[in-house]
Parts: C-alpha cells; sequence; structure tokens
C-alpha cells in the first residue's frame, strides 16, 4: 500500500468515527492504537473503507507508514495521555513532521505544546472538532489553531471531512497556538448555557405547567420550525418524544437528574474571569451541573423546606419561546464577548463572524441565528451582540416574556439560574447609571483603592471615619 496521506492516533469512537471519515473522503490514513485489538476491531469493521486505510500496533511502524513531512492526528484522553504521545512519537519523527492535537484540551496546554514542538523542528496544530461521534463520522465543525504554514498543509483534508452549510466547508483558522482549542471550549461554554436554559424551560413545562414529556416534545417541534430552529431543539424534542423499551414509560422520567461534565464548561467560565469578561450564563450553567451531581443532598434539603409549586404556573407557551429566544441570544453575546477578549489577549485576531459562519452545519449549537451574528461582526461596529440592529429588535420584542419567566420561576421555587443570568445580565448591560459607585466608594473606605468622579479629574479619595476599634 502507498504510504498515507495522514495519520491518526487513537480509535476511541471520536478517533475511529473520524478515521473513516477521512477515508471516505478517498485519503489513505494510517492509524494506530495503545491496545493492539482495537486496531483490528477497527479495520474489520471498516468495510470497502479498510483500502484506504493501513492499520500499525507498532509505533515506529506507524509512523514510517505515511508520507513525510508527517500529519498525525492525537484523538487520545486529555492532558497527561497527550504529552504522553507526543513525547512517544518525537523519537520516532523527523524535522517538519506535524502534531495534530484534535481532542477536548485545555487552549493553555495547547499553547505550551506549540512552543514546545515549534522549538523542537515540529509543527503543531490545535483543532476543535465539534459535532459529537455523528459529526466526527460525517463532517463536524472545525476551528483551527497553530502556525498558518501548517494550516495550510492540512487544509484540503480538513475542509474535504468537514461538514458543509450550503458548500461551504465549517472548517476555518482561527490563529496562532491555542487559538482552535479557545474557540472549541468558548463553544462548549455556550452549549451548556444552551442545554442548562433549555432544561430550564422544561422544568417549568413539567413542574410548573403540569406538561408530560410528550406534550413538551411538541412544543419543541413546532418551536425547531421558527426563530429557534437548532439543533439542541430538534435533540430535545426527540429525546423528550423517546419511550423506554422495558417499561413503556418516557425515558427521560426514568434518567436520573445528575449532570455529568468532562471539564470543557469550566475551563470556558474560568478564561472569561480571567479575561474579566461577564460569562453568567456559561458560569451558572456549570453551577448547575455541580448542584444535580448532588442528588442525595438535594433529596434532604427538599423534605425539609419542600419542593416546587407543581403544575401551579400559569403562563402561555409563546412566552416561554420568547423567554428562551433572548436569553439564547444573551448566553451567544457573552461568548463571543469572551472571544473577542481572548483575540485581544493573546494576539489570535479572531475572526468572529468566520467562526459564526463554520457552527451552522456539524457542531452542537448550530442554529438558524447563526447568520445574523456572522452578519453582525462582518458588517463591523457590533461591540456586544446586544446592540447589533437585528438582535436589539429581537430583544426588544422579547424580553418581556424573560421576565415573566423568571418572575414564575422565583415565585414558585422553580430553578431558573442561566435564564435569571441572562436577565440580569441583559438588565445590567443596558443600564447606563449603575451601583458601582457605592462600590467603589467601598473599595476606597477600606482599602483606599481610589475611584473617578464625574466632576473632576484623576483618581480620588474620600474622607472617611474610622470605623475600626481595639474591641475594648
Amino acid at each position: 500500500m502507498a504510504l498515507a496521506d495522514i495519520g491518526l492516533i487513537g480509535l476511541g469512537v471520536m478517533g475511529s468515527n473520524l478515521a473513516l471519515n477521512i477515508a471516505e473522503n478517498g485519503y489513505k490514513i494510517a492509524v494506530h492504537n495503545r491496545t493492539a485489538s482495537r486496531i483490528e476491531d477497527f479495520v474489520a469493521g471498516a468495510g470497502d473503507l479498510a483500502n484506504n486505510i493501513s492499520a500499525n500496533a507498532d509505533l515506529g511502524d506507524f509512523v514510517r507508514s505515511i508520507e513525510a513531512p508527517r500529519k498525525i492526528i492525537i484523538m487520545v484522553k486529555a492532558e497527561k495521555p497527550v504529552d504522553q504521545t507526543i513525547a512517544a512519537l518525537k523519537e520516532h519523527m523527523q524535522p517538519n513532521d506535524m502534531i495534530i492535537e484534535a481532542g477536548n484540551a485545555n487552549f493553555k496546554n495547547s499553547l505550551s505544546r506549540f512552543e514546545e514542538l515549534k522549538n523542537a523542528g515540529f509543527g503543531f496544530l490545535d483543532i476543535g472538532v465539534s459535532g459529537g461521534a455523528e459529526g466526527a463520522r460525517f463532517g463536524p465543525s472545525i476551528m483551527v489553531g497553530g502556525a498558518k504554514e501548517h494550516w495550510l498543509q492540512v487544509k484540503e483534508i480538513l475542509e474535504a471531512i468537514a461538514a458543509k452549510f450550503k458548500g461551504e466547508p465549517c472548517c476555518a483558522y482561527m490563529g496562532t497556538g491555542g487559538a482552535g482549542n479557545f474557540v472549541k471550549t468558548i463553544h462548549n461554554g455556550i452549549e451548556y448555557a444552551d442545554m442548562q436554559m433549555i432544561a430550564e424551560i422544561y422544568g417549568i413545562m413539567r413542574d410548573g405547567m403540569g406538561m408530560n414529556p410528550l406534550a413538551c416534545s411538541e412544543i419543541f417541534n413546532s418551536w425547531n420550525e421558527g426563530a429557534l430552529d437548532s439543533y439542541l431543539i430538534e435533540v430535545t424534542g426527540q429525546v423528550l418524544a423517546n419511550i423506554d423499551q422495558k417499561t413503556g414509560k418516557p425515558l427521560v422520567d426514568l434518567i436520573v437528574d445528575k449532570a455529568g461534565q468532562k471539564g470543557t464548561g469550566r475551563w470556558a467560565a474560568i478564561a472569561a474571569m480571567e479575561l474579566g469578561v461577564a460569562a453568567t450564563t456559561i458560569s451558572e450553567a456549570v453551577a448547575a451541573r455541580s448542584i444535580s451531581a448532588l442528588k442525595g443532598e438535594r433529596i434532604t434539603a427538599e423534605n425539609i423546606y419542600g419542593g416546587s409549586g407543581q403544575g401551579v404556573v400559569e403562563i402561555n407557551i409563546k412566552t416561554l419561546e420568547q423567554a428562551l429566544l433572548v436569553s439564547k441570544i444573551a448566553a451567544y453575546a457573552q461568548g463571543f464577548a469572551v472571544l473577542a477578549a481572548a483575540s485581544k489577549e493573546h494576539g489570535w485576531d479572531l475572526p468572529l463572524g468566520t467562526i459564526a459562519r463554520i457552527w451552522r452545519a456539524g457542531c452542537i449549537i448550530r442554529s438558524q441565528f447563526l447568520d445574523q451574528i456572522a452578519s453582525a461582526y462582518e458588517k463591523g461596529g457590533a461591540v456586544n451582540l446586544l446592540v447589533a440592529p437585528d438582535f436589539v429588535k429581537i430583544m426588544k420584542n422579547n424580553q418581556q416574556g424573560l421576565r415573566q419567566v423568571v418572575c414564575a420561576g422565583a415565585i414558585n421555587a422553580l430553578p431558573t439560574p442561566c435564564l435569571s443570568a441572562a436577565l440580569a445580565y441583559f438588565d445590567s448591560y443596558k443600564l447606563a447609571n449603575g451601583t458601582a459607585n457605592l462600590i467603589q466608594g467601598q473599595r476606597d473606605y477600606f482599602g483606599s483603592h481610589g475611584f473617578l468622579m464625574r466632576d473632576r479629574d484623576g483618581e480620588q479619595h474620600g474622607e472617611w471615619p474610622s470605623t475600626f476599634s481595639s474591641g475594648e
């Protein structure tokens, strides 16, 4: 068999599907996995695509089976396994060979790996791959970070395997080292917020309005035909309609209410805080998953305090739709604000409009208003999506729905942490005269931090009385 065009290490679900995607698009791919039996199983299940696949259990033979300069994708567990794989590969690679990190990773680690491999004479790309297992197999959204010359070496292959939106590949270069994984991290942060807000609306339907899963499903299906048209709304309708074959009951009612997380949402929230950007919907979504894990404690607490009001919320479906729409816009606004801040901080020059465009297909947060987001940034002048003309109109026409839903949740003990955070962010962002003047006064009182004043220049200090005593 001729030398492979590209290699891939890590034949888990994502790695296997990505390898099949590459093979199906006509490229020859070499594969390797730490557990040799997994390699054999993969090739045996590849069918006719096996003709484009070469498999090697020996790492050295695997590297030598790829045409130089070599391009090798790593799809292993994050952090230590990635570094171990890179260290092993370096023993067999030649100068100008390239490693492509394609699993979820903290962008700070990708920055370090980029510098380390560059200094050692190797190329390194960090690529965010969104779309789950199905996306990896049939076309994900791909966000690329690293040196532009290395991106150009794999551009043809990555664009070929990426999802397409009206024929346009959902794959693009984001910037230098770390940029690809950072954009993917913020994508996942928005995803966390989006999922949590949908779950909160479902909670109001189920607990506040007494709706069964099938009735909820029908509502989400109808919303997917309108302004809320998106992959997550579509998936929600299908999940709610699913029936467990063993019991004949709605599957969602049998699933334990403890949400898992792999760290990307937390990384997004931390990155926002480090950059000084308010991303409250992301932070609240991460916190909500953490609280969900405390199942035993929540049972005890409900026995003490009582639960939510059951079937007592009087609110119409249109109001719920409005609430979800404007809160989703707030979440996207926060996510893109984090991207803009990171772009300046790291000198990435992130193409915000392009990011919105490559999220239109393949990825988990694809939705119809990504076109509007792309247009807002490509026209220029949109500091925040909340002041972009298209979104101003939507927010003005629908914000009252969010207010009503948050109020109903608070009155009836129905938790809406993300919806509430979205509303508070919107109200804070559009308030010209906030209350931080008092905070500045307090900070100066106890710490002499200083403050600015409306009627004079330069930093000022107040003349404060002392409130400290010896305790006698």
